[in-house]
């Protein structure tokens, strides 16, 4: 019982704020530039404006062949001295999944009342790689769906 008690307090120190600040936008600045996961099946890319006025712009589209099969806009905003995640996906209603988790390597937002994913993730980059993914329940069972993405360089840069 003590060492679950331990590996629990040392779970949350890890998930606690930069410095014991306030979590902002500006400590999610290693999501900005532009990555892309690519497979024989599909192409993921997702671009990320620098923060500024207490927000990052965020947009991601998916094709498969030469075919546009998915497309969202993200707005990564402080509100009330909280750090929120508005979701904006197509075909879909808007979602908004507050912070749950803060690092200076991982961020995690979650709604556990929202249908799936009830949580959204990065995980900071090592090198040119992103990992990003959407994970909770749906039909009864648990799910998670991971994004590999390597960094690319921007359109027009």
């Amino acid at each position: 019982m003590r060492h679950a008690l331990l590996a629990a307090i040392g779970a949350l120190a890890a998930a606690a704020p930069l410095s014991g600040q306030t979590p902002t936008v500006d400590g999610l600045a290693w999501l900005q530039g532009c990555w892309e996961a690519a497979s024989p099946q599909r192409t993921v890319e997702e671009q990320w404006m620098a923060p500024r006025g207490g927000s990052m712009l965020g947009m991601s589209r998916t094709v498969r062949g030469d075919r546009l099969t998915g497309h969202e806009l993200v707005v990564l905003r402080e509100r009330d001295g909280r750090l929120v995640y508005q979701a904006h996906p197509s075909g879909q209603p808007a979602a908004e999944f507050p912070l749950k988790t803060f690092s200076d390597s991982m961020v995690v937002f979650e709604d556990p009342q929202h249908d799936f994913p009830q949580r959204v993730g990065y995980r900071r980059p090592v090198g040119d790689s992103l990992l990003a993914w959407i994970e909770g329940t749906a039909n009864g069972q648990e799910r998670r769906i991971e994004f590999r993405y390597r960094r690319v360089p921007c359109p027009g840069t």
